[in-house]
Order: C-alpha cells, then sequence, then structure tokens
C-alpha cells in the first residue's frame, strides 16, 4: 500500500483500513454466534475461522507498523532509526560510496577506507577514522576590498604649498659615495649598498648631521662597477625634476601601466617628471609589442629611464632601488611618489600631495596593509607562499626580536601606528631630513636581509622612534581602500625570478 505525504490523506487512509477490518470482525463475530447455536454441527466450520482471525490480527499489526513507521521517516525524527533509511540517502549495493546526507541529518562515522563527500553547511557529520579519504572543502572565497572616497581639492589651481610645511626636523645628511679597499684585505668584492659594520649600523639610526650608507655606493679604481647604470643623458633629465611620479620593471614582471591622462591636470603634465625605470630585456619586450619610446624616450606620460648592470640577482631587491632611494635619484626634488608596475595612477599628483602630506601635516605616507597588521602574521605569509628562503627569512625575524621588536597590540596606547604591516605599494613623501633618513634605513635593511621589505618596515620606523624620542617623523599611514583610490591594480605578468638561496 503506498503511503501518502501529507497528514490528512494519511488520516483518511488509515480510517478506511480500520473500518474495513472492523467490518471484517463483525462478519467473523456473527459466523461465531452461529457456529455456537449450531453447536457441533458448526464446530469444524469455527476452527478455519479462528486462524482467519489470527492472520487478521497480524496484517492489522503489519499495517499499523507500516504507516505510523512512514510517519516517522516523513517528519524526519529519525533519532532511533537507522542511518540508511533516512529518505534521500542511499547505499549502493556492492559500493562504499555514500551519498552525502542533508542538512539536520545525523551520519554514522564511516568505515575504514570510505570515500566520503564533503559535507554540506550545517550538517553534523561523525569524525572520519584513520585510513579514509576525505575529498577537502572546497576553499572560501576572497574577502573582497573596495576602495573608499578620498576628499580630494576640485582643482590643482587651488592649492598651495603651506609656508610652514618644510619647519620640521632639521639635520644635514651626506651620503657614501665610495668606498676604498681595505688595507691588507687580499677578498674584497665592492657592494651596491656598501660594506656598512655593524657599529655604523647602530649610529645611522641617529637624527644628527652625518654620513651614511644609502645604496648607490661605487667601487674602488679597478674593481667592476656595483651597477644600477644610467645614461648622462637621463642623468641631466632626472636632476632637474623637482615632483617624481616613479615605478620600475624589472625581468619582463609587467606590462607597462600608462597614468590615466584625463585624471591628470595639465600642471602635471608639464611640472611633475613621470619616471619608469626598466632594464634592457624589459625595453626590448615592450617594444616588441608596440611600446616604443618617441624621440624625447617617452611612452605616454612615462619617460623611460633604463638601468643597465642591476646591481642584485634578485629582481624584487633591484626594484627597491627606485623605490627607496626617490631623494638620490632625484637630487633637486622635493617631493615625490612611489607606485608599483602593477597598478595604474587614477589621480592627479598635486591633489594627492596636498591631501596626504600637506593637509595631514605629514613627511611621509603609506598606506596599512588590507589583512595583515603583525609582523608575526607576516612572516608566516611569507614562508607559507614561498615568498622567500625560509632561512633568510627566520634569521631577519630573530635578529629584530632580539633588538626589540615586539607584537602590535592596538589596545596599547603606546602603540604609534595603526599597523605594523604596510601595503608598499603606494608612497608619498616629502624629501625632509627625516623622510630621507627612513627612507636610507629602510633600504640598508633589505640590502642586509631579504628583499620582503614589509617585514622590516616596522622595525626600522620603530627603532628611528626609540633612538630619537625628542624628533618626531611625521608619518601618515592611511586606509588601504584609499590606496585603492588612487590606483586600479592588476596581476603581475609574471613573478620575478626567485632569489638563489643565501
Amino acid at each position: 500500500m503506498a503511503s501518502h505525504k501529507y497528514n490528512n490523506d494519511l488520516l483518511v487512509d488509515r480510517r478506511d483500513i480500520i473500518s474495513a477490518i472492523l467490518k471484517s470482525v463483525g462478519r467473523n463475530e456473527q459466523g461465531y454466534r452461529a457456529g455456537r447455536r449450531g453447536g457441533r454441527r458448526h464446530g469444524r466450520i469455527f476452527k478455519p475461522r479462528f486462524l482467519h482471525w489470527v492472520l487478521l490480527l497480524a496484517l492489522l499489526l503489519f499495517l499499523c507498523f507500516a504507516v505510523f513507521g512512514t510517519k516517522l521517516d516523513i517528519h524526519g525524527n529519525v533519532e532511533n532509526s537507522l542511518p540508511l533509511l533516512v529518505e534521500g540517502h542511499e547505499q549502493f549495493p556492492g559500493s562504499d560510496f555514500v551519498t552525502p546526507p542533508r542538512k539536520g541529518d545525523f551520519v554514522a562515522p564511516p568505515w575504514k577506507g570510505d570515500f566520503v563527500a564533503p559535507p554540506r553547511k550545517g550538517n553534523f557529520v561523525a569524525p572520519p577514522r584513520k585510513g579514509d579519504f576525505v575529498v577537502p572543502p572546497r576553499k572560501g572565497k576572497r574577502k573582497q576590498h573596495f576602495p573608499c572616497e578620498v576628499q580630494f581639492s576640485a582643482l590643482v589651481d587651488d592649492i598651495l604649498e603651506p609656508k610652514d610645511y618644510m619647519n620640521l626636523t632639521q639635520f644635514s645628511l651626506e651620503y657614501i659615495d665610495k668606498e676604498e679597499k681595505p688595507s691588507g684585505a687580499n677578498l674584497f668584492e665592492p657592494r651596491f649598498g656598501g660594506h656598512q659594520t655593524h657599529e655604523k649600523r647602530e649610529q645611522s639610526f641617529y637624527a644628527r648631521n652625518q654620513t651614511i650608507h644609502c645604496g648607490l655606493v661605487k667601487a674602488p679604481q679597478g674593481f667592476p662597477s656595483t651597477g644600477f647604470e644610467l645614461s648622462e643623458n637621463d642623468k641631466e633629465y632626472m636632476s632637474t625634476c623637482q615632483v617624481v611620479v616613479s615605478s620600475c620593471i624589472f625581468g619582463n614582471s609587467d606590462f607597462l601601466r600608462r597614468p590615466t591622462s584625463k585624471m591628470i591636470s595639465e600642471f602635471s603634465k608639464k611640472n611633475v617628471c613621470f619616471v619608469m625605470f626598466m632594464d634592457e630585456d624589459t625595453l626590448s619586450k615592450l617594444s616588441s609589442e608596440g611600446h616604443t619610446p618617441d624621440e624625447r624616450g617617452n611612452i605616454g606620460l612615462w619617460r623611460i629611464v633604463v638601468v643597465r648592470n642591476l646591481p642584485y640577482l634578485d629582481m624584487r631587491k633591484t626594484g627597491k632601488v627606485p623605490k627607496f632611494l626617490s631623494h638620490r635619484l632625484f637630487p633637486s626634488s622635493r617631493y615625490s611618489i612611489w607606485i608599483d608596475s602593477k597598478m595604474r595612477l587614477n589621480a592627479d599628483p598635486m591633489l594627492i600631495i596636498e591631501f596626504f602630506l600637506w593637509r595631514m601635516k605629514a613627511e611621509y605616507a603609506i598606506s596599512s596593509h588590507y589583512d595583515r597588521r603583525c609582523v608575526w602574521e607576516e612572516v608566516l605569509q611569507n614562508k607559507r607562499l614561498n615568498k622567500y628562503n625560509h632561512t633568510a627569512i627566520d634569521e631577519q625575524f630573530a635578529f629584530y626580536k632580539s633588538d626589540g621588536l615586539k607584537k602590535f597590540d592596538l589596545s596599547d596606547q603606546n602603540t604609534s601606528l595603526p599597523s605594523y604591516v604596510p601595503e608598499g605599494s603606494f608612497i608619498i613623501r616629502a624629501h625632509t631630513p627625516m623622510s630621507n633618513l627612513f627612507s636610507c634605513l629602510w633600504f640598508n635593511e633589505v640590502d642586509r636581509f631579504t628583499s620582503r621589505d614589509q617585514l622590516s618596515f616596522a622595525y626600522t620606523y620603530l627603532k628611528l622612534r626609540r633612538m630619537n624620542p625628542d624628533k618626531p617623523f611625521y608619518l601618515n599611514m592611511f586606509k588601504d581602500c584609499q590606496r585603492r583610490a588612487l590606483a586600479k591594480l592588476f596581476h603581475h605578468r609574471t613573478e620575478p625570478s626567485s632569489p638563489p638561496p643565501p
């Protein structure tokens, strides 16, 4: 007999069954009475009818069990029932594959070697036993990040540099331009970052008149060049720049992203230098794709500056030269903006400087990371994604912890930054003494350790503040959503080559 889905149908079906049984019982009682009146004459008829009674009672019990059992199944009250009797679950004969359960189902743990499909959200599934193969759950969607509004001035013509803006911490910085071979040294290898001793490194963190290592160190006479060689024509052009937007592509790692011309004012197009550093191989690749510099050496707004004899095998580390040392590459510049080559500039440079530096009364601006705040998290992420040699990361991290680096604690009232991990793809700088010193110190950490500059940012900033408590450094760490409003993000063409093991 077929069971129906709804309760009313079940009640009607049940009444029909009971009515039929009662009628049958009534007929049997009449036969029983007739048998008593007939005496021995009807005794032989009574025995078969008694057996018929028993069969009807058994049928009644069977029907009741079938009806009430179906009801339990339909309503999902399966706490006391077997797992494989749940509606919608099938186990194929001769197979160990069990179809995935539905929401709210209880599923017994599989036997060793069973294949178990991944559970749906909300299901309770007993943990698999040793030796089971379980399909790994599908990765969740990546958290999306969006730009937010930046309250720029309406027009570039409306902005003026504050008169007292440059009245910040003042001291004089000079840079080591050339190193000589130490007397008595048989083995000497010139380095682009120079040979900075630990004592000189410690002294360089003081904000005072001094001469420090800051890259671009030339080799002694008779030794090969340390690299990052530029043409005299490019050096002459760069020496005239007062406001700079710079980027770089080394090792064919990116496409050329031109600034959005309609978002750049005519004033900025005439007065701001847009400089893209690249190696010869990258220029050759871009030329084959139709991006050839014009007679002025420009591709769109970008002035192409070719770098020969790269100073590092690690292309990422080579990219830190124009990223951190804009005050050295552009000696007359007063402001600079760094933008990674994976981004396209979508805002006017002068409006950016006015908002993030002048209006915020800062001399250095960089955005916080979109996901991480603590250097401990950044170390784990770099190792998890194999961003650099793990031993080199561990050595750098151990040194920083031994020199006072602490975990980020937002509840600490003495915490001077909203995050210890920056998103370093966009940097706005005024070329003040403290800003230049911080840039040199940060570069020296990258030169000494790994090219993962997010690992050394907090250490460098906190040590600089700790060693100069009476000389403030005005750093504006702005929101990541604001960074996304300044430039459009793209994927790299290829990942830069991995650095060799140390």
